[in-house]
C-alpha cells in the first residue's frame, strides 16, 4: 500500500475535544494525544476495533511507531475508575435533571473469547441462545456493567437509554483456583456489593436520591442490606416465596416476657395472593414496558421485612404486578426505599430492559467482542473503553442536537419511530468527517483532495472486515 498523502491525521473536532476535555487528567500528556487518536478511531472504524484498524482509520496506516498506541492499553499508567468517576458526573450533568433521582441499572454481559492467552476467560451458560429446555455453554469474559438509566434530548418522554460508565472484569472461579498465589474466588454478589460501595462513595455527593435497579440475581439479603446501608436503593425482581414478614407490633400484649420480636406473622404468600378476591389491586398505564407502549398492568404493594435465619433484616416495599390479560407472567418487586410510590418502583425496574438493549448496541455498532488484546492489563481496558464509548458518543450527540436537529436515517422498507444509536453514530461521524477536510494540495485542492478522498474511503472501506 503506497503511503498516504494526508496532510494531517484524522481528529476530533473542538467542540468534541472540549467535551471530554476533563479526561485528560487522568493522562500523561502524550499519552492523551494518543488516547485522543484511538478515540477517535474507535468511532469512525466500520469494523473490528483493533488498535491497527484505528490507526488505519485515522490515516496512519504507514506510521512505523505504531507499538506506542498499543502502550496506552497494555503498559500507560492511567486510572480506569477515575475516567469513571468523570463520566458519571458529566452523564449526570448534562442527561439528569437538577431535582431529579439519578436511576442508574447493573448487570453482566458474556465476552465470547477465546485463546490460551486470556488468563481471565471462563465457561458460561450462554444467555441469549440457552433457554429454560436447552443449555448452552461460551467460552468468554464476563463483565459488570453500571450505567445510567437516562432521558435524552433527542427522545420522546416516554424512553430512555442506558449509558454506561463503569464495568468490571468478574474472573471464573477456576481462574482463582489457577492462580500461583491462592486467592478466595470472588462471586457475583461480591463484585456488586464492590461496586453498590463505589457509587454510594461518589454519586450520594451530588445530593439526590440514588436508584440501582437489577434482576432476580441482586436480590439478596446481603446486597439489599448493603445498599440500604450506604443509601443506595436497589430495585430488583424476587422470588413469588420470598420468605416476607410483617412489621412486629408497636406495643406488646400486658404479661408477654422475653426479648422484642424482630418480625411479625408470616406474610400471604405471593401465589395465593394473586388468587385471593380479598386483595385489592390498583391499575395503572406504562409508557414502555418491555418494547411494548402503553401498557396496562395491575398491582398491589405494602412494607414488609425480609428475613431469614442468619441473614441481616432488610425492611422494603414490595410491589406485586399482574397482566390483566393473563399474557405475562406476574412480578414480585423489592424496593429499600420506603417511602417510593409503586408506580416509580415499577416504572424504574422497567427501564432496566434498555441495559440489554445497550450491551446488543455496543456488539453491533461499537466493535465489542472484535478486539484482539492478550495481554491482561488491556483486556481489562479495552472492553470497558468502548462500552463507556457509546457514553462518550451521547455526549458528542448532545453537543451536535443544540446545533442542529438530527434525523433519523429511514428506509422505504423501515420507518423509524425515534432515533436510533446508529443514527446518533452516523451524525458524529459525519461532524468528524466534515471536520477533517482531507487536504492533500495547495495548488489543486479541488482535485487531488478528490482524489485522495476516494483513496483513502476506499482504503477504509475494503479494510472493513480486517
Amino acid at each position: 500500500m503506497k503511503r498516504s498523502n494526508l496532510t494531517k491525521m484524522m481528529t476530533l473536532p473542538p467542540e468534541f475535544q472540549q467535551q471530554i476535555s476533563e479526561f485528560s487528567a487522568v493522562f500523561r500528556k502524550r499519552t492523551w494525544q494518543k488516547a485522543l487518536t484511538l478515540i477517535t478511531g474507535a468511532i469512525l472504524c466500520p469494523g473490528s476495533r483493533t488498535v491497527c484498524n484505528v490507526l488505519r482509520v485515522v490515516g496512519l496506516s504507514q506510521d512505523k511507531a505504531f507499538c506506542k498506541y498499543h502502550r496506552v492499553l497494555n503498559k500507560a499508567k492511567w486510572s480506569a475508575m477515575s475516567l469513571s468517576l468523570i463520566l458519571m458526573r458529566a452523564l449526570t450533568d448534562f442527561f439528569v435533571g437538577p431535582d431529579a433521582p439519578m436511576v442508574f441499572g447493573i448487570d453482566e454481559t458474556i465476552e465470547r473469547r477465546w485463546g490460551p492467552k486470556i488468563k481471565k476467560r471462563g465457561i458460561y451458560r450462554d444467555p441469549v441462545r440457552s433457554s429454560a429446555s436447552h443449555f448452552v455453554k461460551c467460552s468468554g469474559l464476563r463483565w459488570m456493567s453500571v450505567m445510567l438509566l437516562a432521558k435524552l434530548p433527542w427522545l420522546d418522554k416516554r424512553t430512555c437509554w442506558a449509558l454506561p460508565f463503569l464495568t468490571a472484569l468478574c474472573p471464573s472461579e477456576g481462574y482463582y483456583e489457577k492462580r500461583s498465589q491462592s486467592r478466595r474466588h470472588k462471586k457475583l454478589t461480591d463484585w456488586a456489593r464492590q461496586l453498590i460501595i463505589w457509587l454510594a462513595r461518589y454519586a450520594s455527593r451530588l445530593r439526590r436520591p440514588v436508584y440501582l435497579a437489577g434482576d432476580g440475581s441482586y436480590a439478596t439479603y446481603e446486597l439489599l442490606d448493603c445498599g440500604a446501608r450506604h443509601g443506595v436503593h436497589l430495585i430488583a425482581r424476587m422470588r413469588l416465596d420470598s420468605r416476607l414478614f410483617h412489621l412486629p407490633p408497636k406495643k406488646r400484649p400486658p404479661g408477654t416476657t422475653g426479648p422484642k420480636p424482630k418480625i411479625g406473622k408470616r406474610l400471604l404468600c405471593m401465589e395465593k395472593r394473586l388468587c385471593d378476591k380479598r386483595i385489592k389491586w390498583s391499575s395503572a398505564v406504562f409508557s414502555e414496558w418491555y418494547g411494548k407502549r402503553d401498557k396496562r398492568m395491575l398491582f398491589t404493594s405494602g412494607t414488609a421485612i425480609w428475613y431469614k435465619p442468619g441473614e441481616p433484616l432488610v425492611h422494603l416495599r414490595w410491589v406485586l404486578v399482574k397482566d390483566p390479560e393473563g399474557q405475562l407472567e406476574p412480578v414480585l418487586l423489592s424496593c429499600t426505599d420506603l417511602s417510593l410510590p409503586p408506580e416509580k418502583i415499577i416504572a424504574f425496574f422497567v427501564r432496566r430492559w434498555r441495559v440489554e438493549v445497550t450491551f446488543q448496541e455496543v456488539r453491533r455498532h461499537l466493535g465489542v467482542e472484535t478486539q484482539r488484546q492478550w495481554s491482561d492489563l488491556a483486556i481489562a481496558r479495552s472492553t470497558p473503553v468502548l462500552m463507556a464509548l457509546f457514553s462518550i458518543v451521547c455526549l458528542f450527540a448532545r453537543r451536535l442536537q443544540q446545533e442542529q436537529q438530527i434525523s433519523a436515517q429511514d428506509t422505504a422498507w423501515y420507518k423509524k419511530q425515534g432515533l436510533t444509536f446508529s443514527d446518533i453514530l452516523a451524525a458524529v461521524r459525519a461532524r468528524i468527517w466534515r471536520q477533517n477536510q482531507l487536504s492533500t494540495s495547495g495548488f489543486k485542492p479541488e482535485v487531488d483532495n478528490y482524489r485522495e478522498t476516494m483513496r483513502f474511503l476506499w482504503s477504509v472501506l475494503t479494510n472493513a472486515a480486517a
